[in-house]
């Protein structure tokens, strides 16, 4: 209870923002404060880079909760999966030297594979497009734990999720094989690898491997609200620490620690030839591969394609290249505006991704929030004709807009997207009007009365979250967002 309420009094008022040299913007920092409240965060750092410059570097709130030590732009931060474009990197770097292809078949390289794998690619493991086993189980252990040969052993006896480069489903054991033709190809570790050939060059001077069984000077810790159930991220009530190890075997997937201020060093090396020397070799490690059925598919809505260890974002506009990890850190780079924005923060369950784009907003004009950036295009003359008439006229325009074209309509997610959207904004009467309207539309949709009930929570009206989360759970008896927060609600 301390340190929850050590939380909630740090989110209400952080004073002071640590500013590097290159002093950081009013507007950011307060959109960023606004975001530590909304989600209970203890500890942030920021780096926007534009135009090959650092122009913000900023640190806010609580790195370690237990003795109250306050952030700097000198505390250190798991990347978690943000690792693997690290790996991305040294993957083009054999490719630069002749030493591999993207679409080599892995049995060049390996021996010890069973028949089936032998035909997958470089290109499909990196991607996530493989339909390998999972060398971790549903609650993110890994099958052998610390022993590698057991891991090994327990991954290749099972059978494959679905056909190569059907769809996309994240998977570690690809990037476990990568790091073994890594090591193969150099003659050194992955871990001795990538520091020679990355972390040197770059000049990161606060950047290593490690987790939480290593002592790290000036560590941000890790913290959570979350509690895995079952294969499935449930959100609890009370703050606690978040505890990880990634053995050495594993460290292609996991393991980086850094700062806001070294990712961003790294980012201007990865650009300006330092650690790749052709252009053109960025333009391979971005590219979303491209499924059996022609489209591209990756992690969510947002980054809606998968490259070489770097989610991407494929979109007619501003595209983005965007590695995430652990739920708690992210960096885009969009190549086509000469912009980058870093944001790591010390809470699982933040998912920076999803405002990072509202970060770049600040610098593009075009993708602000106000014009309407980063929705799905088939909300958009949804949201036109209700700035002029009013979100309370939802179910009025939705009609209007019906009878014109009813086939150009936002689907259920659609919608939901932007209820959200408009939430993560501090529009909740509008959110509300939304996703009310998505209810309307789609009554038998669990999803829909979980999304209302939360925004409804989040706006204080607990007997309708209480409602609308029972009629989520009636509809979908397995919805374990939905009786977990009744669990907590109807229990004060």
């Amino acid at each position: 209870m301390k340190v929850a309420a050590l939380i909630s009094g740090l989110c209400l008022a952080l004073p002071v923002w640590a500013q590097g040299a290159a002093g950081t913007s009013e507007d950011v920092m307060a959109f960023l404060r606004q975001k530590m409240v909304q989600q209970k965060i203890p500890a942030l750092q920021v780096a926007v880079i534009q135009r090959g410059k650092v122009v913000e570097l900023a640190a806010a709130g609580i790195a370690n909760v237990e003795n109250g030590v306050p952030a700097t732009n000198d505390s250190i931060f798991s990347i978690n999966s943000c690792t693997k474009a690290f790996t991305g990197v040294a993957v083009m770097q054999l490719v630069e030297a002749g030493k591999l292809k993207l679409d080599d078949p892995i049995s060049l390289y390996l021996d010890d594979l069973p028949p089936s794998w032998r035909g997958l690619t470089i290109r499909q493991l990196m991607t996530h497009t493989s339909g390998l086993p999972n060398i971790i189980d549903e609650k993110e252990n890994l099958l052998g734990g610390d022993d590698e040969a057991l891991s090994w052993s327990r991954v290749k006896a099972l059978p494959f999720e679905f056909t190569p480069g059907e769809r996309y489903r994240y998977n570690q054991t690809g990037y476990v094989i990568i790091g073994k033709i890594i090591e193969k190809l150099t003659g050194e570790t992955f871990v001795h690898f990538v520091e020679n050939r990355q972390f040197k060059p770059a000049g990161l001077t606060h950047t290593r491997f490690g987790d939480s069984s290593d002592v790290i000077p000036h560590s941000a810790g890790a913290y959570s609200y979350l509690h895995n159930e079952g294969g499935k991220w449930l959100t609890g009530k009370h703050l606690s620490t978040a505890y990880v190890t990634f053995p050495g075997y594993f460290r292609t997937a996991a393991g980086i620690v850094s700062n806001a201020g070294d990712i961003a060093q790294w980012l201007l090396a990865l650009q300006n030839g330092t650690l790749l020397k052709h252009k053109a070799s960025l333009q391979a490690m971005w590219s979303p591969y491209v499924l059996n059925n022609g489209k591209t598919q990756g992690p969510n809505d947002l980054l809606n394609g998968s490259a070489l260890g770097w989610p991407v974002t494929v979109r007619s506009a501003h595209r983005a290249a965007g590695p995430v990890g652990g739920m708690r850190s992210a960096f885009f780079v969009y190549p086509d505006d000469d912009l980058s924005v870093v944001v790591l923060t010390n809470l699982q369950g933040v998912n920076p991704e999803l405002f990072i784009d509202e970060i770049a907003g600040f610098y593009v004009p075009a993708m602000h929030p106000s014009t309407g950036f980063g929705l799905p295009e088939a909300v958009l003359p949804l949201r036109k004709m209700l700035l002029q008439r009013g979100f309370e006229q939802a179910p009025k325009a939705w009609d209007e807009l019906h009878a014109r074209d009813a086939a150009a309509l936002p689907d259920e997610e659609a919608l939901n997207v932007w209820g959200y959207k408009l939430s993560t904004q501090e529009q909740l009467p509008q959110a509300l009007a939304i996703l009310r309207l998505n209810i309307s539309l789609h009554p038998d949709s669990a999803n829909a009365y979980d999304s209302l009930a939360e925004i409804l929570e989040q706006a204080g009206d607990k007997p309708g979250a209480i409602a609308n989360y029972t009629r989520s759970l009636a509809l979908d008896a397995g919805n374990g967002h939905a009786g977990e927060r009744l669990k907590v609600l109807q229990a004060h």
